[in-house]
């Protein structure tokens, strides 16, 4: 905690945030109540006339927090020393900027601290220019308490009379006399004047009950440890030092011990507590999302300091755009189950995200369905060509709050929501279509038929719920990668830039495509997964290769089985096109024996991911292995092995086994995919060849795998490498060097030291890899 310290003589221990929550209230502050408020101001030379301004500039900034007018709160002040002096009765002055300017033309008198004197005048006197007794009536005197006379039985006197008295400290003041003048409860009656707003805060705290109850909503009153602290003047023994005194003898003196005195400044504390109205700050509710810092102005505005990449509005939104060109139709729940707060939420993300994202060129076209019982359609796609229009509509949108039929708002979606015109009769609407699908509660009817019937009219369907609607909306896309998952109300809106790069994934074609890639697939075959779970698993393998173009320039597929030993199905080069993959995978028999994962990995090091084998230098390589998670053990290390040299493995572990030794095989949480049955591995695949496709963009080191046979060495030079041969000679060390005088081929020398692009490495290793055959 660090605490608020002004001048060394007024401490609150509590954190900077609340001290700033205090002083922002202290200026807000209104009390519009019936009110006779008179300041005591100590006029005196022990106050002096730099500490009495202070005093003034005090009394008009408690000024403020007053509603000063001749039906509410009226003002006077009696200046005091000596004697006390009236400087304007009640009465006087009708406005808040006439009580002010009075205040500031309040001249210095001086003299001594006659502070009971002023209190018999006021006993006397009564409130010059005041109303009668029915009006609240409120003395504050600000002193730094150090009187001549005793001011106990004055002081007392006028609290019997029902006078709220407030002590305010000014200078260093005397708190304990202070004390004696402050109404009880004394800690809610002092104050300090050194800081006006934090003072205005506890004048208000004090009087909001009963006096000025009209509160900020959100706003309460809270105590807290604070110390005050009085500058005293105290003597203090030094110790002794030896003196000369006089003695009864003529002509002598006598030596002696004399006490040594000086005089110390102490600061003596006095712990309290100070009651303080603390109003809830904008910043409270954390409006700024996606790590931005909330910067309070004051207890009703702020401004957000966004990282980068998020300033897409003042909140700290992505920065987001869809250059993507889709029909996007957002279909939102507003039955009973997501309530009108969950309904409103959606309207406040729908909203948001549309903002970000739809410019004036957007190629996008929008419409938004609700649903409960029934399903409407209250924007058609298309219908609004700019975002203020949007927004009005979305504004309009009310809750229903029927059944939960999301079956049935999926089904009529497919039939009836993208129905656009087109632009001349003979040309079709081919953008690709998504529905985005909003729900907070469980469908009361199926959603698996209507689910596949919308996709299979092409619709590519995106789910956004709470974690607890997980499976449901994984039911619905058919693939996790479509599922947007939030954990708390304030996370939804952390999703947009997710949601917005699920959306334009959505034309760009599946697989990696353009990117080369090495794909070696190792799939347990043995008699742990056993024949019908083994069947899944190559259905899985083949309709993961339908995600890629299999040619010898863009993806290569391999595919081993193992039990107790790995098989070669086919290799890397075997096949140029994807319907012989398929075919070859429609082959691979089951095997039915033990299970050695670390075999199977050994093997596709060996005698799958090599030159020799058909493995292309400068292109991306990664081993999937499909497994129930028996014979793991022996996997760690030539899974390592792989890695080393530059080829990914990635894990995917059908039900129950040891995390710990799936993620040393893995190398990483994010290459291992946990599936918990094998009917689920479907809704896996689109994860998987993400993931896959993400390696496949990364950057390559052009020696690893090692390209050179032979133990010919690998020397990497500016994107490019070349072979460092013993023994043998070509580009890549295959061909053996014949004694004698048999002569060499005139196109390369006998260690080549040529320099190859990876294009040419590509073309020469295969060249050479036919000509073997």
């Amino acid at each position: 905690p660090t605490a608020l310290l002004v001048l060394g003589i007024q401490q609150i221990h509590v954190g900077q945030e609340v001290i700033g929550k205090i002083s922002a209230a202290g200026q807000l502050m209104q009390c519009s109540a019936s009110l006779d408020v008179l300041f005591l101001l100590d006029g005196s030379y022990s106050i002096g006339k730099g500490s009495f301004e202070r005093s003034k500039h005090f009394a008009g900034k408690l000024c403020d927090a007053l509603d000063i007018h001749p039906d509410r709160v009226r003002v006077g002040m009696i200046q005091f020393s000596s004697t006390p002096h009236l400087e304007f009765p009640l009465d006087s002055y009708r406005t808040k900027q006439e009580v002010k300017e009075r205040i500031k033309r309040t001249v210095f008198r001086g003299g001594s601290t006659e502070t009971g004197r002023a209190l018999k005048y006021i006993l006397h006197k009564g409130f010059p220019g005041g109303r009668n007794s029915s009006v609240p009536e409120v003395l504050i005197i600000i002193s730094d308490g150090k009187s001549q006379g005793s001011t106990a039985m004055p002081a007392m006197q006028v609290k019997e009379r029902h006078i709220t008295v407030f002590a305010v400290g000014i200078k260093f003041p005397r708190w304990e006399e202070l004390h004696v003048l402050a109404s009880e409860p004394p800690e809610r009656h002092l104050l300090f004047a050194g800081d006006a707003d934090d003072a205005a805060n506890g004048l208000y705290s004090t009087l909001s009950d009963p006096v000025c109850t009209a509160t900020t909503p959100g706003c309460k009153v809270e105590s807290h440890p604070c110390e005050r602290r009085t500058l005293e003047t105290v003597k203090e023994l030094a110790g002794n030092y030896v003196c000369w005194k006089g003695s009864k003898q003529p002509n002598a003196v006598q030596a002696s011990l004399c006490p040594f005195i000086r005089w110390k400044r102490v600061l003596i504390k006095h712990p309290s507590r100070c009651f303080r109205t603390v109003c809830p700050d904008p910043c409270d509710s954390t409006p700024c999302q996606n790590g931005g810092t909330c910067v309070p102005e004051g207890l009703d505005r702020y401004h957000c300091l966004c990282l980068l990449g998020y300033g897409g509005d003042i909140h700290c939104a992505a920065k987001l755009s869809l250059e993507c060109g889709v029909d996007l139709l957002f279909l939102v729940d507003s039955s009973a189950g997501v309530t009108l707060e969950g309904f409103l939420r959606f309207k406040a993300f729908l909203k948001r995200f549309l903002q970000a994202v739809v410019g004036q060129d957007s190629p996008m076209s929008v419409g938004v369905a609700q649903y409960d019982d029934n399903v409407k359609i209250p924007i058609e796609l298309g219908q609004h060509k700019d975002t203020v229009s949007l927004m009005k509509s979305i504004d309009a949108l009310n809750f229903s709050g029927g059944r939960t039929l999301t079956g049935r708002a999926l089904q009529y979606l497919a039939q009836h929501g993208f129905r656009s015109t087109p632009v001349f009769a003979d040309v079709q609407d081919d953008l690709p279509r998504v529905v985005v699908l909003l729900t907070d509660s469980k469908s009361q009817d199926s959603v698996a038929e209507a689910a596949k019937y919308a996709k299979d009219r092409n619709l590519f369907l995106i789910g956004i719920g709470s974690s607890f609607m997980r499976a449901e909306l994984t039911t619905v896309t058919g693939n996790p990668q479509q599922t947007i998952v939030y954990s708390d109300p304030q996370d939804l809106f952390n999703r947009m830039p997710e949601l917005q790069r699920k959306i334009c994934s959505v034309g760009n074609p599946e697989g990696c495509q353009a990117q080369s890639l090495d794909l070696a697939f190792a799939v347990d075959a043995s008699s742990g997964v056993g024949p019908e779970n083994f069947l899944r698993l190559r259905h899985f393998v083949r309709s993961s290769c339908l995600h890629f173009v299999v040619n010898r320039d863009v993806t290569q597929i391999a595919l081993v089985i193992y039990g107790s030993k790995a098989h070669t199905v086919f290799a890397l080069d075997t096949h140029t096109s994807n319907s012989a993959v398929l075919q070859a995978i429609d082959q691979v028999p089951f095997l039915g024996d033990s299970a050695s994962a670390g075999s199977a990995l050994l093997h596709v090091y060996s005698d799958v991911m090599t030159v020799q084998k058909g493995a292309r230098p400068g292109v991306n390589k990664v081993v999937v292995l499909l497994t129930n998670g028996g014979g793991m053990q022996d996997a760690a290390a030539p899974a390592q092995q792989l890695r080393h040299n530059g080829i990914l493995v990635f894990v995917v572990v059908i039900g129950d086994t040891e995390r710990d030794t799936l993620l040393r095989v893995a190398g990483s949480p994010t290459y291992l995919v946990h599936i918990s049955s094998y009917e689920d591995l479907q809704h896996y695949q689109g994860l998987i060849i993400e993931r896959i496709c993400e390696e496949a963009r990364s950057p390559v080191n052009l020696c690893k795998p090692n390209p050179c046979m032979n133990q010919g060495v690998c020397i990497l030079g500016p994107g490019s490498y070349r072979c460092e041969c013993h023994g043998w000679e070509g580009p890549h060390c295959e061909t053996r060097v014949l004694r004698g005088d048999y002569p060499r081929s005139p196109a390369l020398p006998p260690r080549s030291h040529v320099q190859w692009s990876p294009r040419d490495l590509q073309h020469s290793s295969r060249a050479l890899q036919h000509s073997k055959r």
